[in-house]
């Protein structure tokens, strides 16, 4: 029994849409869903290997932290804790921190490997430096706000000291303090890799963000607002401004982005011209020659 072309075309049609643009099978809704356990499971092992290793060292992290923070607080002030397990939870989640800032690169590439079934064969080329820029983001942001932020804050909080209140921070509240703008910084130190995704996925022009750095500009100032525990304008500032240079900084990478494909083109077309110009010459040769064969026969005759 014979298909008709109709059918025939129905069929390879289908055909076409259950493959990916690189001849693979695109993934279903449950594969997607198998695809991130997997992913995330790989990550937590990664996490929980960062643990383990900290755990090693985690009395030298503790202390760097703790002196960052006494650091800030007035003459005679220490850190105090109330509840029996706070002095374990502080101990676990600077373990758990220093953990995820260990396995920050093997996360990022868990994520990309998650979000490459739907890029193209020359946008999966961009998994180097988009594993670099976030674990490079995220180990920046958290020394930023280890050595610049947290201790600014801190010490804006202890500037209310008097003989009538004496300032003496509880670990819990403190260290959540501490987490809290390691883990924002983190995030906005994510800026950079963001915009050049979208860059080179060609969704958004250094132009289009420039264009655009008045508004960011806003929602920096506003979120800073919103998220900083103080109502102090010079930590506002400090919490704003690496937002805006973040932005700042992802526009000269969309900008570095672009010149590629332009080269690319002038490249193109200017070996296109040169092909041309080679027809052209091979062209007269060979009019050339055929005009002197031309004159050599008459002169024979």
């Amino acid at each position: 029994m014979s298909l008709s072309p109709h059918r025939h075309t129905t069929d390879e049609h289908k055909l076409r849409l259950d493959e990916g643009e690189d001849g693979g099978a695109k993934m279903g809704f449950l594969e997607h869903l198998d695809e991130l356990r997997t992913r995330l499971i790989r990550s937590c092992v990664a996490i929980a290997g960062g643990m383990l290793l900290s755990a090693v060292f985690v009395s030298r992290l503790t202390e760097v932290i703790l002196a960052a923070i006494e650091s800030t607080v007035p003459a005679g002030s220490s850190l105090i804790y109330t509840r029996p397990g706070e002095g374990f939870a502080f101990y676990f989640d600077v373990a758990l921190m220093s953990g995820f800032v260990l396995a920050a690169p093997f996360v990022s590439y868990q994520v990309w490997r998650f979000i490459a079934p739907g890029l193209h064969a020359n946008e999966k080329r961009l998994v180097v430096p988009f594993v670099l820029l976030a674990a490079g983001g995220a180990i920046v942001g958290a020394l930023f706000s280890h050595f610049v932020l947290f201790p600014s804050m801190m010490s804006f909080f202890a500037s209310f000291d008097s003989p009538r209140m004496h300032f003496l921070p509880r670990v819990d509240d403190t260290f959540a303090l501490y987490k809290n703008m390691i883990i924002g910084m983190v995030a906005v130190f994510q800026i950079p890799t963001l915009i050049f995704v979208l860059a080179r996925l060609r969704l958004v022009t250094a132009g289009f963000l420039w264009q655009h750095l008045k508004y960011a500009v806003l929602v920096a100032v506003v979120a800073a607002a919103l998220l900083t525990p103080s109502s102090d304008p010079w930590n506002q500032l400090v919490f704003a401004a690496p937002m805006i240079v973040m932005y700042v900084m992802g526009i000269g990478i969309a900008w570095l982005v672009r010149p590629r494909a332009n080269s690319n083109r002038r490249r193109e077309a200017k070996s296109g011209l040169g092909l041309v110009i080679a027809a052209g010459v091979f062209e007269q040769a060979r009019r050339r020659r055929g005009a002197d064969r031309e004159v050599s026969r008459d002169a024979d005759r």
